[in-house]
């Protein structure tokens, strides 16, 4: 036992944390954030609900035992020598499971919708590094745990129930908000030096106000509706499905425009159909209702004028999204937007064109993609 104490005590680990303690706990953040980047890939995979759950359940622990630990709860333990490395565990956990939101919406073709969330990610990303306390901050990491544990259960929930809605939303962010509730009560009553350190009301009001901030960005439409995202949006001149496929013919887009290989440019010809093209993400046996809602801008008024509404299910399971399509004929020249929504108007992602009426112009870099 006392070779394995030594060798720890002199462990390349136990020195480098030493040497660059200042930095460790964001180094722990970003190595959690980019070990779930390298092996999530899609929220019902079963490698993936068990590492999420295990990720979630050792930070609920971890947080229990590190605030503990100031009232030296576990000295002549067999937690008294690694509580020091509690903070850093900490850290690996919050940037593992803040990366797992990310990456299920990374995958959507409008980042724009998900931006709220990558605004709050990058704020707490930002406290956790410059807060002088950093994670010891009480207010700081119970605060990162309640936007963590409800991430979470938005995912879960509906995975499990096969059932995606707002009213599965809001029990989502109750279950959650219980559980935050819970892990707080028993910190607080079982340890003097957290009682001293802060103020419960205080606490508890800030954890709620974080709730009620996340229920307002997704009754606003800043969150999209989770599980579900836009895999793929383009609009295209043909679609035809053989044997299972979709063959969809589209306009490429120049090399250098690397984040998407479609043209925002639709060259049009008078009689042609106008095609969208979508694949949304879901989790296996989820089934949900989407709608194409086309939309055309009135240059006179600058506003959104809607011109259609169409629906189709979708059912899970499928890793590159259910695919989907409506078209429409005789079209109006200039800027488009087909709306993604589900049944109960909750946005997926915009899939925005121009179309462009010019005798003289031919459709660019046409291909037709098996999809």
């Amino acid at each position: 036992m006392k070779r394995v104490l030594v060798r720890y005590r002199n462990s390349a680990l136990r020195k480098f944390i030493r040497k660059h303690e200042k930095y460790a706990p964001i180094l722990f953040f970003i190595g959690g954030f980019i070990f779930d980047s390298l092996t999530l890939g899609r929220i019902d995979r079963t490698y993936d609900l068990v590492m999420l759950s295990i990720h979630m359940s050792l930070l609920s622990i971890t947080l229990y035992l590190y605030n503990r630990a100031d009232d030296g709860r576990w000295n002549g333990t067999i937690l008294e020598r690694p509580q020091e490395y509690f903070p850093l565990a900490i850290q690996f956990f919050f940037g593992g499971l803040s990366s797992a939101y990310v990456i299920y919406f990374s995958r959507s073709v409008s980042l724009s919708k998900t931006a709220a969330f990558f605004v709050i990610l990058v704020g707490l990303f930002l406290a956790n590094e410059f807060l002088k306390k950093r994670i010891s901050n009480k207010y700081l990491q119970f605060s990162i745990y309640s936007f963590i544990s409800f991430t979470f259960f938005t995912f879960m929930i509906p995975v499990f129930i096969k059932q995606m809605n707002a009213t599965i939303f809001l029990i989502s962010g109750a279950v959650s908000l219980l559980c935050t509730m819970v892990l707080i009560l028993c910190v607080y009553g079982m340890s003097p030096s957290t009682r001293a350190e802060i103020h419960l009301g205080k606490l508890l009001g800030l954890v709620i106000s974080i709730y009620l901030v996340i229920f307002g960005f997704y009754h606003l439409k800043l969150i999209p509706p989770v599980p579900l995202a836009l895999d793929t949006g383009l609009a295209a001149h043909n679609i035809t499905v053989e044997n299972g496929k979709y063959l969809v013919t589209y306009e490429r887009d120049e090399p250098y425009v690397f984040w998407r290989d479609h043209r925002s440019q639709f060259i049009y010809k008078p009689g042609e159909s106008v095609y969208v093209f979508s694949s949304v993400f879901a989790p296996t046996a989820l089934k949900k209702s989407i709608k194409h809602r086309w939309q055309w801008e009135n240059e006179k008024t600058g506003e959104w004028e809607v011109l259609d509404e169409i629906s189709f299910d979708i059912t899970g399971g499928r890793d590159h999204g259910y695919r989907g399509y409506t078209l429409k004929n005789n079209v109006r020249t200039g800027k488009w937007k087909v709306d993604v929504l589900t049944d109960d108007e909750l946005i997926l992602g915009s899939i925005k064109f121009e179309i462009i009426l010019d005798p003289s112009k031919q459709p660019k870099r046409l291909t037709t993609r098996k999809i």
